[in-house]
């Protein structure tokens, strides 16, 4: 088969995600689809998936993929006449402790309300379940009866066939070599045949990098930021085991262990938290089906600690000993998307072990998104702008990969950091913190205090789903925010400067606030995408009358860079990370303005410096610009300075502030602070298909100013009326704890979930926000329902609020 010289898109990697968009492509109606495989199709790791088709993920959206796949597979034989050897057999996962019970319990309160059937389960009801289990230990378990397995293997030769069958050119043993590029643009892929005979280059609009552990190489080839790293994962397969029939998967994520019948015999694999990165010199040119040597004695304790949990174990033989690589992300959650450095490179790689139960939603999710040039629902979780450029650093990749293939089994504590591929960004105040007590958390890469331990306390997380050890130290943070004055660090918030001739004609049209303000105005305003759903939250600071600054979340800078950048068109602007230019330190409290007028003569007052504005400042023996905004809902100023001179403020802010009880904060307060102001987190609370008008951010968006993306959709839902509401919620009984993701009951029935949940320390409760379906309803019947939130299967009475219930009318910003 000759390969043509033109297609509309090239996809890279036969495995099963690269047939999947292959597969889904077609079924739009795509013709000139091409995927070329370097050797044989599923011959990377597809071949040797376990092939657990679960279907509760740790998001809504997520979820929704993962039980598209299921029922996408279902289906693929009749179609395409290739059996997948899905079984909905079930599956139950056991906790050893009170701990993984209780993530357990909340898990199964979260499938409640994403529609997953799931039954919590006793010792005893596991046993019943799965009745070659050993109970030692056991506290408790929960049932997903709609879960399965799968052949992954025919998955992806089904899922090939039927994109031949719709047109789709599948090459084998055909080697990209080469990627041509224009600019922000790829023009061609030049590629070779295995044996040498034969080579070509096909031009063509856009390609897809479905290369899996190749992905990075793939993506250096198109000048993009790819970054996973491939590891070793082992598993075992039993000889023939007499009288055993179909059982349901059983998970014990305790002992690091899954288990599958299979034909008779059991499949014992391993996510151990010790793992063996691979690779490092690079992949080798002929590997193909292959095998990595055994390590039996890296296994062995898996193995060991399995034979007592399933006795039977210890009397069948190993028929079967793999270790084959599999690849991970720095954050275990797969790359999906168009890539930020590129206009025209899509990426869908890095599966972490879970690839067969996504493939089928990812090929869906990234074919809408390619069809019709907008994300298709929120996919935040993968979306490969989420990467930053330092995280395709390869020894980075090495030393963190060796902790994210354990992290898939290990406790998911809420607050959980990473322990691996530390302190790679710091910021000017790291060791000033640290020397007080700071507990850093990070973000991006970005080293971040979270919290200040006292004297005498153990600087370190103890992770729980409980009241966790560091609860008192951040309500001691919060009370003084509330009463009195903190310090805390906000350098990691992403800074882009905006500049040029056409700056605020270019703002106007991607932001829905209006931009036309004065030098030293803030605005807090949105990007918004065509359904004025929110691509981001941002504040924007006009520096002068060409210049302005866009403040954005540290985990979204590279994201809302591109989202500018995407959108410049012909306007004179030029575009600028300068994150790293200044340190930021927020003040914030009531006597904040008193910390600052014994620094600085500049005049703090209403008058000169009101709310939502900034103004250049001298401080100590240095220069600041203090930037008069909040997110903490209090009197407060966050305070630039230029990175050389950080420190020296720091020091001086520090020292005139021990006499007033000024107190070092964190992050978690930031958060607690927050959620009781109902200030929206973005990713949580709002994200790309949420409208702005029932996110409840209306006041931030001007409709009277010229076009701007989303003004027709937010002049559409102000006529067809809201569906969704975002309500603020507080627990009646002040013990239980939210996280997000709980169920939430308005009048007895399950209607949505929380989209963000903390404890309100001066509320006095645990405080959540979420979405209340409310078509054809008013403000005040929403608010007239009772409501509960679900917390681990216990319903706990909850009370509702439109408005802020931390200083309703902010007053206390504008003080």
């Amino acid at each position: 088969m000759s390969l043509p010289t033109n297609a509309r898109v090239v996809i890279i990697g036969g495995g099963v995600i690269g047939c999947s968009v292959a597969y889904h492509l077609t079924k739009l109606g795509w013709t000139d689809v091409v995927l070329l495989e370097r050797k044989q199709l599923t011959s990377g790791t597809t071949w040797h998936a376990a092939g657990l088709i679960g279907q509760l993920r740790s998001s809504s959206n997520m979820t929704k993929l993962a039980k598209y796949s299921a029922d996408l597979y279902r289906g693929l034989e009749d179609e395409t006449g290739v059996a997948t050897g899905l079984r909905q057999c079930g599956s139950v996962s056991v906790a050893l402790t009170d701990e993984r019970r209780e993530e357990l319990f909340r898990s199964a309160a979260m499938a409640r309300a994403f529609g997953v059937p799931c039954e919590e389960l006793s010792p005893a009801e596991v046993k019943e379940r799965y009745e070659h289990i050993n109970l030692e230990g056991v506290t408790g378990g929960i049932w997903l009866p709609t879960d399965g397995q799968a052949d992954p293997a025919n998955i992806a030769l089904a899922l090939a066939k039927g994109a031949r069958q719709n047109g789709a050119v599948i090459k084998e043993r055909t080697k990209v070599t080469g990627v041509e590029r224009a600019g922000r643009r790829v023009t061609g892929v030049n590629w070779a045949s295995d044996d040498g005979s034969d080579q070509g280059t096909i031009a063509c609009d856009m390609i897809v990098n479905c290369a899996g552990m190749w992905g990075h190489e793939v993506g250096k080839m198109a000048g993009v930021n790819v970054p996973l790293h491939a590891c070793e994962h082992f598993y075992i397969v039993t000889e023939g085991i007499k009288g055993l029939s179909q059982m349901p998967v059983l998970r014990v994520p305790d002992e690091c262990a899954y288990y599958k019948e299979d034909a008779g015999k059991i499949l014992l694999g391993a996510f151990e938290p010790n793992a063996k990165p691979w690779a490092m010199d690079g992949i080798p040119d002929k590997f193909e089906f292959d095998q990595l040597p055994e390590d039996f004695d890296h296994f062995e304790p898996i193995l060991e600690a399995a034979c007592n949990r399933m006795p039977m174990l210890a009397e069948a033989g190993i028929h079967t000993f793999f270790n084959g690589p599999e690849s991970f992300t720095p954050d275990d959650a797969y790359h999906l998307g168009l890539a930020p450095e590129m206009d025209n490179v899509w990426v869908a790689a890095g599966f972490n072990s879970i690839g067969i139960q996504s493939a089928g939603g990812a090929g869906m999710a990234l074919s809408r998104w390619m069809d019709s040039g907008e994300k298709p629902f929120d996919l935040g979780d993968v979306d490969i702008s989420r990467m930053h450029p330092f995280q395709g650093n390869k020894h980075y990749l090495y030393e963190r990969s060796k902790e994210t293939l354990g992290l898939l089994y290990a406790d998911h504590f809420p607050f959980r950091q990473k322990a691996t591929a530390r302190g790679v960004r710091r910021t000017p105040f790291h060791q000033h913190l640290l020397d007080q007590g700071a507990v850093m958390g990070e973000t991006a890469g970005w080293e971040r205090a979270n919290w200040f331990a006292r004297e005498g306390q153990v600087p370190e997380y103890e992770y729980t789903w409980g009241r966790p050890n560091w609860f008192e130290n951040a309500a001691a943070e919060h009370k003084a925010v509330r009463e009195n004055v903190g310090m805390y660090d906000m350098t990691s918030f992403g800074k882009i400067r905006v500049e040029g001739p056409d700056a605020e004609t270019f703002l106007n049209r991607v932001c829905g606030a209006d931009m036309s303000v004065p030098a030293g105005k803030i605005v807090y305003t949105q990007f918004l995408n065509k359904r004025a759903g929110i691509e981001a939250d941002v504040t924007v600071t006009r520096l002068s009358e060409t210049a302005y600054l866009v403040v954005t979340p540290s985990i979204t800078r590279l994201a809302d860079e591109t989202w500018m950048r995407r959108h410049v068109g012909d306007a004179r602007v030029v575009i600028t990370d300068v994150t790293a230019g200044e340190g930021v330190l927020a003040i914030m409290g009531p006597n904040s303005r008193k910390l600052l007028e014994r620094v600085s003569p500049a005049n703090f007052s209403n008058d000169a410096n009101p709310f939502g504005t900034a103004q250049e400042i001298e401080l100590g023996m240095g220069l600041a610009r203090a930037h008069r905004v909040s997110y903490v809902g209090e009197l407060g100023w966050e305070i630039y300075i230029s990175s050389e001179m950080a420190a020296h403020a720091f020091e001086t802010l520090f020292e005139a502030g021990q006499d007033m009880g000024l107190k070092l904060c964190g992050m978690h307060m930031m958060d607690s602070c927050r959620i009781e102001k109902a200030f929206r987190h973005f990713g949580h609370d709002i994200t790309c298909e949420d409208h702005v008008l029932e996110a409840g951010l209306g006041f931030a968006v001007k409709t009277d100013k010229p076009d701007f993306i989303g003004r027709d959709a937010v002049l559409a839902k102000k006529d067809s009326g809201l569906e969704n509401r975002l309500v603020q919620f507080k627990l009646t009984d002040p013990e239980p704890l939210l996280y997000h993701n709980e169920p939430l009951i308005r009048d007895g029935e399950i209607v949505g979930y929380l989209s963000s949940g903390g404890y309100g320390h001066h509320l006095g409760a645990a405080i959540g926000m979420g979405y209340v379906p409310c078509k054809g309803e008013s403000a005040a019947d929403v608010l007239a329902s009772s409501y509960e939130i679900d917390v681990a299967g216990t319903r706990v009475k909850a009370e509702a609020s439109l408005k802020p219930m931390y200083d309703p009318k902010s007053e206390r910003v504008r003080a």
